[in-house]
């Protein structure tokens, strides 16, 4: 490998480092309020009672004998894309410096 290439591997690791750290989402997990260890009697009963019956009362509206549940998963398109961006970006560089490198000569 030559000598001169290192600059180059060297600033396209790095900007692929902090490309691919832009992305990285951030997280609280600091309190505002003390955690609650138990819940009252009778409170997760209904809870779950109105559940059901909004469920059956939606499945009956909509036609559908079932209904799978939201798992609040995050949306990871805009990840993708511009993962996907930055990835071709980047090799569309790293071609551009060779082929003019090899001009050079």
């Amino acid at each position: 490998m030559s000598s001169a290439r290192r600059p180059l591997l060297t600033a396209t690791a790095a900007g692929t480092l902090l490309c691919a750290l832009w992305f990285v989402p951030s997280a609280n997990a600091s309190q505002d309020a003390p955690a609650r260890t138990s819940t009252p009697e009778g409170t997760a009963t209904r809870v779950t009672q109105q559940a059901r019956a909004l469920s059956e009362a939606t499945s009956e509206a909509t036609g559908d004998a079932t209904r799978l549940a939201d798992t609040g998963s995050p949306n990871t398109t805009p990840y993708v894309v511009g993962g996907s961006l930055f990835l071709a970006v980047g090799a569309g560089f790293v071609v551009y410096s060779v082929r003019r490198e090899r001009l050079e000569f």
